[in-house]
């Protein structure tokens, strides 16, 4: 039976194990195919994905903190997650493992329209906010990046400006009403804080933008619910993970998605 997982740490949380069953059901695999979750703890992480061929396993999705050891660990690696610096699907085939990114794709097919001329906010540095910052230049926005810790964003803005033109800068203190859209790929929230004591917004300053904000829980965001009040039409990180979900898994299995079967179990 193939397997297929996603590898986190915390990982309980994820809905994709509901949203990728679903899926090869829909699809016919269901009695064949099987995709589960995996806490990997740092430490471990290299080592569980070593053995998962051996296991049976013939892909896997990878989200925090691993996305950048996952990339260092595999043999091979599409040319976006080389350039990104992260992957976030692993496939295991012929006793290697090659590293795939269908982040930046996911994140463009949950945007409601292009954003080719767009100055685009995004927050964050790490794995996440690379392939919103990649994704979103290849489609011909000017892209301006921002993190807690300046040093980072600067150093992510300058890896990222080396394989692409990314037409914007690192910021310090962005004015969230110059962006057309503003992308939140950091963990804020999650755990119930105040994204705006943490993140460099104002619930007042939303206009006529699209907001994305990647973490995802049973009702929308605090940030989303504010970005609506203020006119924003804004984009949860459920519909950014099925969409990614969705690419992975077309990659694993040579199928068409069933989008709106992953969309209905991703948010049962």
């Amino acid at each position: 039976m193939p397997r297929l997982a996603v590898l986190g740490h915390p990982v309980g949380h994820s809905r994709s194990p509901a949203m990728q069953n679903a899926a090869l059901a829909e699809l016919g695999l269901g009695e064949e195919w099987s995709y589960e979750a995996i806490d990997a703890a740092p430490d471990a992480f290299e080592a569980r994905v070593r053995r998962m061929a051996d296991e049976g396993f013939v892909g896997a999705n990878v989200t925090i903190p691993h996305k950048g050891a996952a990339l260092a660990l595999a043999d091979e690696s599409s040319e976006i997650a080389g350039k990104v610096g992260a992957a976030n699907t692993l496939v295991f085939e012929r006793g290697s493992i090659r590293a795939d990114n269908t982040d930046a794709g996911g994140l463009l097919r949950a945007l409601p329209g292009s954003p080719r001329g767009r100055r685009a906010l995004v927050l964050g540095a790490g794995g996440a906010a690379r392939a919103a910052i990649w994704g979103l230049a290849q489609a011909g926005a000017a892209v301006y990046v921002w993190n807690r810790t300046p040093a980072r964003a600067d150093a992510t803005y300058a890896e990222i400006a080396a394989h692409i033109e990314l037409g914007g800068a690192a910021e310090e203190s962005p004015r969230q009403e110059d962006y057309g859209i503003v992308v939140n790929t950091t963990s804020v929230g999650l755990h119930g804080e105040d994204p705006f004591a943490h993140l460099p917004l104002s619930p007042a300053k939303f206009a006529d933008q699209v907001v994305v904000d990647m973490v995802y829980g049973k009702e929308p965001s605090a940030l989303l619910n504010a970005a609506e009040r203020g006119g924003a039409h804004t984009v949860d990180g459920l519909e950014v993970l099925v969409q990614q979900g969705a690419l992975s898994l077309e990659i694993w299995t040579g199928c068409e998605a069933p989008i709106e079967v992953m969309r209905a179990a991703a948010r049962a």
